[in-house]
């Protein structure tokens, strides 16, 4: 869950209301703070100068002790909140109404003190917290017994200690109770809307990206080189992207490989074509031309020599609808359990009458007591009878060509050799093409090469494997394995 979009979305939502509701926190109580602070320093700017005239603080231009010790006494049950000091020219504390054991300053600073009276207007100006070395507060101050002949400062702070304490209390009971329930109940509404939000958001990108991993697996996607597990869904789509652009790059390139190949195969199979063809019209031309001229053995041999062109343009032509018939798999292989030494017999003693024609011996090397092959029994009697043709062709004269059978690694293999000249190096690799060919047999005829494809094609289908086994100057050897029936 927590790699997916919506878990990483969901996360982060979670840190940024947690984070908000912290800043909304320490704001609220910078700003309360500074808000109290500013409150009491207007309210009380002139509360110093208050003190000295409504408590009889100066009295015959001298300032009063006792009245000051009583206001000292008074102030601290009636507002507990401000703490009274009696400061001399240079800033020493001389009395004040705080309890005498939480007073730690000996002196205050002046230079707060003299901004505060050359003020024309109320404003901020923190003094020294005498119950404090490192603490400045609000205050209030004037000079007494007066300004023209000033013997000290009554200096007053607006926000003592027991203001703070009691602010502190407050301040941390409405955060907590009432605002930091708020707060929360708020956060969670707010998350509850947002994780809606982005569930309802991403739940497309989830399907799009579990539709793209449908696809990938129904098409057999390769996977990235050493990629890591995938994360989330935009990771999903973007590594299934990179893989279908990758897959459409190489059927692409397969596409143009294949085009040009079958440029180069129709201008091939078009020249194969046209041979015969001209040879049939040419004559048939000369035999309408000179048929009274033409003596009964000229005109015998014309119409056999036509007749021969026909044939082998009629060949070619199957080979051609056959092959565009296996490549289309028109017709699905029927498999079944035969008999691979009964099907070499039958095959053999069809081509032996074209074998004693080319005088050729045909020998067979098949063991009766074989396994039974498990393919499709006229496919494989079609690629028996291609590689025949095709081993006639390349034989010598008086030479040889033998059939055998054996087992190989649970397959049962049909090898047919030949004692012709055997397959060049450079022509190996692509023997099976049915682009490609050899110039002429050993007879210096020339075939369209379709055999040899089609032979790969009937064996494959049928889940074997055909391969050329013999090297150059040594006959041609083509074997090919079907699985053996269970």
């Amino acid at each position: 869950m927590l790699r997916t979009l919506y878990g990483k979305l969901a996360i982060g939502l979670v840190v940024l209301m947690t984070a908000t509701g912290g800043f909304y926190i320490a704001l609220t109580s910078f700003a309360m703070r500074h808000y109290l602070r500013d409150i009491h320093l207007q309210l009380n700017h002139d509360l110093a100068r208050n003190l000295v005239a409504d408590r009889n603080l100066v009295a015959e231009g001298k300032l009063n002790k006792a009245a000051l010790k009583e206001t000292f006494r008074k102030y601290m049950v009636i507002n507990p909140s401000i703490e009274i000091y009696l400061l001399d020219l240079q800033g020493r504390i001389l009395s004040y109404s705080a309890d005498p054991g939480k007073v730690k300053r000996k002196r205050v600073s002046l230079a707060p003190i003299r901004a505060f009276l050359d003020m024309k207007r109320p404003g901020l100006i923190l003094g020294d917290d005498p119950r404090s070395h490192d603490k400045q507060k609000v205050f209030s101050v004037t000079p007494v017994p007066s300004g023209e002949k000033p013997q000290g400062y009554l200096y007053v702070v607006l926000r003592g200690e027991q203001f703070d304490s009691a602010e502190q209390s407050v301040r941390d009971s409405y955060l907590w109770k009432v605002g930091g329930w708020t707060l929360a109940a708020s956060l969670a509404l707010g998350l509850l809307a947002g994780l809606i939000a982005f569930y309802l958001l991403t739940r497309r990108l989830r399907e799009l990206s579990r539709m793209m991993n449908r696809f990938a697996l129904a098409h057999a996607l390769p996977a990235e080189p050493g990629a890591e597990p995938a994360g989330d869904e935009i990771e999903q789509l973007s590594r299934a992207f990179r893989r279908m652009a990758r897959r459409i790059d190489e059927q692409l390139d397969s596409l143009r490989a294949k085009d040009s190949q079958r440029r180069r195969f129709v201008a091939q199979i078009s020249h194969d074509l046209r041979t015969p063809l001209s040879s049939l019209l040419g004559y048939l031309e000369s035999l309408q031309i000179k048929e009274e001229s033409l003596a009964p053995e000229q005109r015998r041999a014309f119409l056999e020599t036509a007749m021969r062109q026909g044939k082998s343009l009629q060949r070619l032509v199957e080979a051609l609808f056959e092959l565009s018939s296996l490549e289309a798999q028109e017709s699905a292989p029927e498999r079944e359990p035969f008999s691979v030494a009964e099907l070499i017999h039958d095959t053999v003693q069809k081509h032996r009458l074209k074998a004693g024609q080319l005088k050729i011996e045909l020998r067979v090397h098949a063991a009766p007591d074989l396994p039974f092959a498990l393919g499709d029994v006229g496919l494989t009697e079609r690629a028996l009878d291609n590689l025949l043709d095709n081993a006639f062709s390349h034989a010598g004269g008086d030479g040889h060509v033998d059939i055998s059978a054996r087992m190989d690694e649970e397959r049962i293999a049909v090898a047919v050799r030949d004692d012709g000249p055997g397959i060049p190096e450079d022509a190996r690799a692509r023997i099976f093409d049915p682009r490609f060919r050899l110039h002429e047999d050993a007879r210096g005829e020339r075939h369209a090469g379709l055999g040899l494809a089609i032979a790969k094609r009937c064996i494959e289908l049928q889940g074997g494997d055909i391969r050329l086994e013999s090297g150059p100057n040594a006959g041609a050897c083509f074997v090919f394995r079907l699985p053996a029936a269970p």
